[in-house]
């Protein structure tokens, strides 16, 4: 699928994967979308939720690379043929990442996915 830009005095400068012009930035390789994401903490943890509705645990992947939690997936649309009033839930791929503060401890983290929300916990290191 390709992008389209209608604006014909632009300079488009190609870079891999991207075309960029005057601020705007298109991605051709792919629409992924990144789901609702809050991120906070309690007085011992650290916690990500991701609204995932309508999904099983076995769309999504959830990775911890360095102090980087990265939740990646893909919502599926039913097949059925549709002509849409409005449309304003996402499907296909999606990722989002989460930068992780120093002081969390990635070896004993807690995910639980339930009524729509993937909730990932991590316990705050103890410093004495």
């Amino acid at each position: 699928m390709s992008a389209l830009i209608r604006k014909s005095d632009l300079v488009m400068q190609k870079k891999p994967a991207r075309m960029q012009s005057l601020g705007w930035q298109v991605d051709i390789r792919s629409y992924a979308w990144s789901p609702p994401t809050d991120v906070f903490e309690t007085g011992s943890n650290f916690v990500v939720r991701v609204e995932l509705a309508g999904m099983n645990g076995a769309d999504f992947q959830v990775a911890v690379n360095g102090q980087a939690l990265i939740i990646t997936g893909t919502r599926t649309e039913s097949q059925e043929c549709r002509s849409y009033h409005q449309m304003e839930i996402r499907f296909g791929e999606f990722s989002t990442s989460v930068d992780l503060p120093q002081g969390v401890d990635t070896s004993h983290v807690e995910a639980n996915y339930a009524d729509g929300f993937l909730t990932i916990t991590f316990p705050k290191l103890k410093t004495y």
